[in-house]
């Protein structure tokens, strides 16, 4: 159909509100001149990676820092650059990026870097995604990194949930082992959590040498100066002048989130599109700040079972009517057992669901901290929501099981 007046009438194809909203997704990589405040951030990145243009071995770099602060961003960035860098001198460096909150065995991660470094034409491999052992899995991935590259850089996002880092050890020291004789191997690790090299095996502690970097918080005026590079993702003159101000104080109130300020954004020009607005305004922005912590709590709890929501719905209630914001595990325990009965679920033994607080907490879903009850009377641990018990609630009443809590 090539006329305009043949198009289906069910579509839109005149965006009364984005230009390009691909400038506003997660996933988008910027061009360098839309980075700012990690110029510093940058150069150590740089200065890790700079022996790859050359074709020798990386330095290895865990980077740390709270979510929303460029850490992805910035290693995705300065990795192509370095791959064209590379590329003037004739030196082939490619680069695998994977999300171990997806992909976090052994098996998967080293399938992954094959597929994405093999080139089946030239190494006549082929990596199927099932049907291999581990074993079978890394002498595959070390013939695709000898034949297709100089260089392959790894970028671990989400380090901390790995299963079993024994996948850092093995690529740090392939070269070593004499596993691969043509080609180097660079890690990057990122994490939220800063003491995560201390959970390290010891075997991967002796062997893995690194350098660390932190990423500090984006203040208000660095979240100004970052949605400013987005703002045409709109049509021009759309944005009343108090959105952009009004979006990055939001986001600094908690640690700078960045991700935060750019997802509020895009969800305001997507309330304004969705209710025939010919601007988007600082209602608009308002109402997305609630809609972006709801989705992105409904992220972190996505695919969890029933009885973990239960378990979060009684911490949420205890929050909501109390004056304290922390819990101990027996408090929150008495108040799971009332909601389970209400909605027909057996109830878990206490240490069960003090297991399952502990994996929310390292979801980043919950904190928990244990305190000593002095001396000679043990420890105990205690539970508070990370999110706003209001958005909470609401994200968990979505399940149908529980849903019935809200009436």
């Amino acid at each position: 159909m090539s006329p305009d007046t043949d198009r289906d009438p069910l579509f839109q194809y005149n965006d009364p509100i984005f230009a390009d909203e691909r400038l506003l997704e997660i996933t988008h990589l910027p061009e360098p001149g839309r980075i700012v405040g990690r110029d510093d951030e940058m150069q150590s990145v740089a200065e890790a990676l700079n022996p790859a243009i050359f074709g020798s071995q990386p330095s290895h770099l865990f980077i740390f820092g709270k979510t929303g602060t460029g850490k992805s961003l910035i290693s995705r960035s300065v990795t192509q650059r370095v791959i064209r860098e590379a590329e003037r001198d004739g030196v082939e460096v490619k680069y695998a990026f994977i999300d171990c909150g997806e992909q976090n065995t052994e098996a998967a991660i080293v399938k992954t870097i094959g597929q994405i470094v093999n080139e089946p034409d030239r190494t006549g491999i082929t990596i199927p995604d099932r049907g291999l052992g581990t074993g079978d899995y890394y002498k595959r991935l070390w013939q695709c990194v000898d034949a297709c590259t100089d260089v392959t850089i790894v970028i671990l996002d989400e380090i901390d949930m790995l299963e079993d880092d024994e996948v850092l050890r093995k690529l740090s020291r392939a070269g070593e082992n004499r596993r691969i004789s043509e080609s180097n191997i660079g890690i990057i690790g990122i994490s939220n959590k800063i003491d995560y090299p201390d959970q390290l095996s010891e075997r991967v502690k002796s062997s893995l040498s690194r350098d660390e970097l932190v990423f500090p918080p984006y203040d208000a005026n660095q979240l100004i100066d970052i949605l400013e590079k987005r703002r045409d993702a709109f049509h021009e003159g759309l944005l009343t002048d108090d959105v952009i101000p009004l979006t990055s104080a939001l986001a600094a109130q908690e640690h700078g989130d960045a991700r935060k300020a750019i997802d509020i954004l895009r969800n305001a020009g997507r309330l304004a599109k969705k209710q025939n607005d010919s601007r988007v305004t600082e209602s608009h922005v308002r109402d997305a700040k609630e809609k972006t912590e709801a989705d992105r709590f409904s992220e972190l709890i996505e695919g969890s079972p029933q009885q973990a929501k239960a378990i979060l719905f009684a911490l949420t209630l205890l929050t909501e009517n109390s004056s304290s914001d922390e819990f101990p595990t027996k408090v929150i325990y008495n108040q799971y057992q009332q909601i389970v009965t209400r909605v027909g679920l057996d109830p878990l033994s206490e240490r069960r669901v003090q297991e399952i607080l502990q994996e929310q907490n390292f979801l980043n879903v919950i904190q928990s901290e244990r305190e000593g009850r002095g001396r000679g009377k043990g420890a105990h641990a205690k539970h508070r929501l990370l999110e706003d018990p209001d958005i909470v609630k609401k994200v968990l009443l979505r399940d149908s099981r529980l849903s019935g809590l809200g009436k």
